[in-house]
């Protein structure tokens, strides 16, 4: 690869369009555009972190969902490892989303309720059909911090607090062994006393897995 950047976006927007309201949709009028993300350009090399700061409904989030391909770019280009996303197969679409993976804002609403820990770090190995899952999960509950990695394995999430929740997601996002972790402000649900300490654990796994 050589200096290629891992992650490279080139100019990229992310405009949406919308009505304010039932009399603009009966009379037809044009939608109104709003431009989440407006000509983003960053490199992002192997083991960099780099944060985007801007106040809340700036487009940070919406930013996160098109680089996982939640939202496809309204202008603009996205490379991976040198090449256009907007080229992809479906089978480079699988690769990518194994290789980057996202850290959701809300710990509280994105761990299905209904599943067991083991089972919520189970699903991507499923999908992707890696091998060793037991053992995949159970190293990867040590490595945020989840121990002893047997008894969190069969918990619910109603029976963990926030910060463990939280770990949980980012385990999720581990688990496949990614290259890139994108973190949709991580600890911002969470209370003070939680977010220094998630904090240190994501610095931590930038510099021991060279995420």
């Amino acid at each position: 690869m050589g200096n290629e950047p891992l992650l490279k976006l080139d100019n990229l927007h992310k405009h949406f369009g919308q009505r304010s309201g039932l009399t603009d949709l009966i009379f037809g009028r044009d939608k109104e555009i709003v431009k989440a993300v407006d000509g983003v350009s960053f490199d992002l090399q192997e083991e960099d972190a780099v944060g985007v700061i801007g106040e809340s409904g700036c487009g940070k989030s919406t930013l996160l969902h098109t680089l996982i391909g939640f939202h496809e770019p309204t202008k603009g280009e996205i490379y991976y490892e040198g090449e256009p996303i907007s080229e992809f197969s479906k089978a480079d679409w699988k690769e990518y989303r194994r290789n980057v993976q996202i850290i959701f804002q809300d710990p509280f609403n994105t761990l299905d309720p209904k599943l067991t820990v083991k089972e919520t770090l189970k699903e991507p190995l499923i999908v992707h059909n890696m091998e060793n899952k037991e053992e995949r999960i159970h190293d990867v509950l040590e490595r945020v911090e989840l121990s002893p990695s047997e008894q969190y394995a069969e918990q619910f999430p109603d029976q963990l607090s926030g910060g463990e929740k939280q770990r949980v997601a980012i385990a999720r996002a581990l688990v496949l062994e990614p290259k890139v972790l994108l973190a949709d402000e991580p600890v911002s649900m969470l209370d003070v006393s939680t977010q220094a300490s998630i904090l240190d654990l994501l610095s931590d796994l930038v510099d021991s897995l060279g995420v």
